[in-house]
């Protein structure tokens, strides 16, 4: 057996030294293509511009296929197109209002001069005679009839009018068309008394 005194431990061994860490490598740009290579496809004819040409096996629209507006990139309907809804509604309302108005002048002056005539003709009474409308019946009527086309319009324009200002499409003219049709009934009136007057002012002589 050997002496244990004489063995010897063995040599510790040396750490090694540290490694640097590598340096982060550049990012490069996409190299250009060489000179010569083939361009990249084009995209079918009827692909809708501005979208990417379909991968292979992916549903394609038929060549002739034309978007929706808003839809893939294309603007959506603007302009004119767009506030239409508000301009016919104005339109409407207008022509409801200046339409019924004018009807009723033209019946009512046609009333107050052929009634005013016949109340000059028959001696005076307290009470109202409904038989003076009797030679003048074809011109309330078409005081009844401006009324309520006037009133169908009308109504037609004020509801149009909102739609229009709920979509967005035309709110001026939307709001416009509002006031006017809701003013409509009242100028209507405003028209109808005042004719009236005037018509029997000159019928009755009173007026000059």
């Amino acid at each position: 057996m050997s002496d244990p005194a004489k063995q010897t431990n063995p040599p510790t061994p040396e750490p090694a030294p540290p490694v640097a860490p590598a340096a982060p490598t550049a990012w490069a740009a996409p190299s250009a293509p060489p000179f010569g290579a083939p361009p990249s496809p084009a995209p079918p004819a009827g692909h809708p511009a501005g979208m990417a040409p379909a991968a292979p096996g992916a549903y394609a629209p038929p060549a002739g296929y034309a978007l929706p507006a808003g839809y893939g990139g294309q603007p959506a309907a603007s302009g004119a197109a767009g506030r239409g809804l508000g301009v016919v509604a104005f339109v409407l309302a207008a022509v409801a209002t200046v339409g019924a108005a004018l009807g009723g002048a033209i019946a009512a002056f046609a009333i107050g001069l052929g009634a005013g005539r016949e109340i000059a003709m028959r001696p005076f009474t307290g009470d109202f005679d409904w038989a003076v409308l009797a030679p003048v019946r074809n011109q309330v009527l078409l005081a009844e009839v401006s009324f309520w086309l006037g009133t169908a319009l009308g109504v037609w324009a004020l509801v149009q009018g909102i739609i229009a200002l709920v979509k967005g499409r035309g709110r001026p003219w939307a709001v416009a068309a509002i006031v006017v049709a809701a003013l409509g009934p009242i100028v209507f009136f405003v028209v109808l008394q005042g004719f009236l007057t005037l018509g029997l002012d000159a019928g009755s002589g009173v007026g000059g």
